[in-house]
Formats: structure tokens, C-alpha cells, sequence
């Protein structure tokens, strides 16, 4: 199956990525709150936190992005909204406006990570929109091809930038599938989402909530790693696979931390 990219609306040039993430934002933000109110906290301070995010998303994955390609010149291309960059990047820019605000970080980071895997459910839509973030050479009906995307998957490009084993016979122009690791990734997000969800008036202290968060979205994006075309391989896995791996384990030590005594923060329903 062929994917396009990018579609016009007269005259105003569109791209599903741009969409998907202006969701996400909105969705994240809708959710976030809900949990707040939920849990008895004022759903306003996401007003700011919403903001900060967004800031610290973009600054965060140009950074990450840079580091990756080993060029600074890398900040001031289109290129590089890297997922783990951009939350790292949101997290410190999150905590310096709860800070700033005078809230529990760990109380609003509860509701913010609820918000955080319905928001990257629908922005992994935009990827796929746009032919980014797509998988290994896939041999299959269910495989997919980006005649447009961010590399085109043609042959000579997928041999190129991924180093796909292709027989050298096949021209590099020609199209070839790939899994959609896009679409994995939406489904995945919405399976953290309904977990989060349902444990969102949990009675442990707070930011244990955000510990799960940390485990399930370290853990979905260590799997999906294996299936993605990448080439910032450090020794057997990504750079992505060790930032998840640390993610991971910092949600395992939150867990750990929090749940050592009860707090009943929302009564049982």
C-alpha cells in the first residue's frame, strides 16, 4: 500500500504531521486536566503547563536531534521533532513552570502522563501522515511504502540510510514496503492511555502514576525500536532503546518510592 504525504486544501499547502500534533497538544491538555479534576486539583495550572510543554518539546528535540546527527547546524533545519528529546525537553520546562507556580510537580505530572499517551496516540497519526518514524524493508501484504516520505522508501534509499539488506538487482527507484511502525505505535498509545486511565484516582502517593507512565511508554518504545529502519546504532541497540531503558528504570524507582505508604487523594468509587 502507498502512502502520500502531504495534500493541498486550495491554496494552503497541509500536512497531516502539522495536524496531528496540534491534536495531540489539545487532546493532552483536555486529558491532563479531566485527571486533575478528578484527583480534587485546580485543572487550570495546565493553562501554563500546556505552554511549557509545547516550548520545552520543540527546544528539547532540536537539541536531541543535534546530538544525534553530530551537527549543530542540525537546531535550524525542519527536521528533528525527536520523541524522547521532546519530552525530556518538556519535563524540565514543566517543572520549572510548576515550580514557578508553586504546585506539586509530582501531583500534576500524575495527570500530565495520562494526557501524555492520549496526546502521542494521535501524534504518531502525523508521522504516518507524512512518511516519518516508518519501519525495517517488510515483505508482506500488510506492508506499507511512503512514495513521499522522510526518506522516500525506494530501494536505493532505504539501502542508504538504513543499510536495508536489498538484493542489488532490484533498481533503486523502486518502491518497497516497510512495517508501519506508526500504526503500532497509535495502538500502543492508546493501550497506555486506557491503563493510565482507568488507575487515574489510584491512592498511592503522587507522582506514582507517572512511574507506570515512565515503565509503559519505556517499555512500548524498546519494543518498537526493533521494528523501526534506524542507523544510531550504539553496539546492539538504538539511541532511542538506552534513553527507554533509563526511562524505564526511573519510573520503576518512582513506583517503588511511592507506593511504600497510602495516601487516599481521591476516595473509591
Amino acid at each position: 500500500m502507498q502512502h502520500a504525504a502531504n495534500f493541498d486544501l486550495g491554496p494552503l499547502h497541509l500536512t497531516g504531521f502539522g495536524f496531528a500534533m496540534m491534536c495531540a497538544f489539545g487532546i493532552a491538555h483536555y486529558v491532563s486536566q479531566r485527571v486533575l479534576a478528578d484527583r480534587g486539583d485546580d485543572p487550570d495550572v495546565m493553562n501554563d503547563v500546556t505552554f511549557a510543554a509545547l516550548i520545552g518539546t520543540v527546544v528539547g528535540a532540536k537539541i536531541y536531534y543535534a546530538i544525534l546527527q553530530h551537527d549543530v547546524n542540525a537546531l535550524f533545519t525542519r527536521a528533528g521533532l525527536v520523541f524522547w528529546g521532546g519530552f525530556l525537553g518538556a519535563v524540565a520546562a514543566c517543572w520549572l513552570v510548576i515550580r514557578w507556580r508553586r504546585q506539586s510537580f509530582l501531583r500534576i505530572a500524575d495527570a500530565a502522563g495520562v494526557g501524555i499517551a492520549a496526546g502521542y496516540a494521535v501524534g504518531r497519526t502525523g508521522c504516518f501522515a507524512v512518511g516519518d518514524d516508518y519501519g525495517r524493508v517488510w515483505d508482506s501484504p500488510l506492508a506499507v511504502s511512503f512514495p513521499e516520505g522522510l526518506p522516500r522508501t525506494t530501494a536505493g534509499m532505504m539501502r542508504q540510510f538504513y543499510g536495508a539488506d536489498i538484493s542489488a538487482s532490484v533498481p533503486a527507484n523502486t518502491l518497497v514496503g516497510v512495517y508501519p511502525t506508526q500504526l503500532f505505535e497509535v495502538a500502543l498509545g492508546f493501550l497506555m492511555f486506557l491503563v493510565l486511565w482507568r488507575l487515574r484516582r489510584h491512592l498511592h502517593h503522587p507522582g506514582w502514576l507517572f512511574g507506570i507512565y515512565c515503565v509503559l511508554a519505556g517499555t512500548e518504545r524498546f519494543i518498537i525500536e526493533f521494528f523501526r529502519a534506524k542507523n544510531d546504532m550504539i553496539g546492539p541497540l538504538t539511541s532511542a532503546q538506552i534513553v527507554s531503558l533509563g526511562v524505564t528504570a526511573a519510573g520503576m524507582l518512582l513506583i517503588t518510592w511511592r507506593s511504600r505508604s497510602r495516601a487516599a487523594l481521591v476516595p473509591a468509587r
